[in-house]
């Protein structure tokens, strides 16, 4: 079992997944391979790839429903979705820009399994928490199915939750189901200019406290071109959207006079914020993905800076951090880890070098109880340990 191995359906997917068990052949799973340098790099004798696995197979827009094939690109579910005036409440972040991979797509099954969100994961959650489907074969080539078309509670293990974010370490998705909302009126944007980072975290902060719905918070800390400038974005009904715009503005006034950005340049502004535009080039510049409390990501970014050259972006009102930078062989996983465990957080090294990625721990490192629970988990969907090894923690 070499090269590339592209299933044209479920029934082949399983049998490709039970001949490699049997075999014990590792599997390197991929869907359009737009996030193949997110974690460590697998050691596989073949490829896996869901890319024939494609089409929408439900889509009830009344019910706020759709189902596709792990292989369905992202951009055509977005289309279908669009047509309708709904979308993907989680706001999936496209890694093209800071893998330089222009010319690959992102499918659902792809933004599944890495349980991939934006910046409106503060008010609608992430990828898992609309995932209310799936289905999906395990390392032993079983095909299962877990959820459905309604939310509800299940007995035994929460497939749905348990494979999102797992990074095809634990079974290949073949189809998946979301929840989807409807896209609203408009949207407008509150722009501050020249904030600190600690001012710009209690004002998102208190933007996020208020009543008024915020659904994107975020600041980009001064450099040397362009000053410091923190971006609340509000959205839902025309009127709704003014009133509320020109209330946030009053109740933050202390922090400065707070431009009101219009829908469409609003929109274009947040796209650039989902996907980190900012921050992608040079590829060669390692990305960190560090999540903490709002209040401890000032401190987290002055010690990234006293270490390294660093540009940072603050999103989710600043309980998450991306930071471009990092020195030695480490990528500065050293600073950042401990910066990180002094505080509480969790710290992803989403780019660098494969030489990198083998020697440091890519995800935040696991309490051994934890760790102890990933390892029988993986035991049990994926006995062989063929799915993906070793792509979020050596050895599993």
């Amino acid at each position: 079992m070499r090269g590339v191995i592209t299933p044209a359906n479920e029934t082949e997917l399983a049998a490709v997944v039970a001949g490699a068990a049997r075999d014990k052949t590792p599997l390197a799973i991929v869907g359009g391979g737009t996030r193949s340098g997110l974690g460590r790099p697998v050691q596989a004798a073949a490829t896996l790839s869901t890319a024939a696995l494609t089409g929408v197979t439900l889509y009830e827009p009344t019910e706020l429903v759709i189902s596709a094939r792990a292989g369905t690109p992202l951009k055509q579910v977005e289309a279908l979705l669009a047509d309708n005036r709904q979308r993907l409440a989680f706001e999936p972040m496209d890694h093209r820009g800071i893998y330089g991979a222009p010319k690959l797509e992102p499918t659902v099954g792809g933004v599944a399994a890495a349980n991939v969100s934006g910046p409106r994961r503060i008010l609608a959650g992430a990828a898992r928490d609309s995932l209310i489907g799936v289905r999906a074969v395990t390392g032993a080539g079983v095909a299962v199915k877990s959820g459905g078309r309604v939310m509800k509670n299940v007995t035994g293990y929460d497939l749905v939750k348990a494979l999102a974010g797992s990074h095809g370490t634990l079974g290949v998705l073949s189809e998946v189901t979301f929840k989807v909302q409807p896209v609203p009126e408009t949207e407008a944007t509150l722009a501050i200019t020249g904030l600190s980072d600690n001012q710009a975290v209690a004002a998102m902060s208190a933007a996020l406290g208020s009543p008024f719905s915020v659904t994107g918070a975020a600041h980009s800390p001064a450099d040397e071109s362009e000053p410091a400038r923190t971006y609340l974005r509000l959205d839902g009904f025309a009127a709704s959207v003014t009133y509320r715009a020109a209330q946030l503005r009053a109740l933050l006034s202390d922090f400065g006079p707070a431009d009101i950005l219009e829908s469409r340049t609003s929109a274009s502004l947040w796209l650039t914020i989902l996907d980190i535009d900012g921050l992608s080039a040079p590829l060669s510049t390692p990305i960190w993905r560090v999540s903490v409390k709002p209040s401890d990501g000032p401190a987290i970014a002055a010690t990234a800076r006293a270490a390294f050259t660093a540009r940072i972006l603050y999103d989710w009102g600043g309980g998450l951090l991306w930071i471009a930078g990092g020195e030695g062989d480490d990528a500065g996983a050293e600073v950042i880890r401990a910066a990180v465990r002094a505080v509480g957080g969790h710290a992803t090294l989403v780019r660098a070098p494969d030489t990198v990625r083998n020697a440091v721990e890519v995800f935040q490192p696991l309490p051994a109880p934890v760790m102890d629970v990933t390892r029988k988990l993986k035991a049990v969907f994926d006995p062989a340990g063929i799915l993906n090894p070793g792509r979020m923690y050596a050895g599993i």
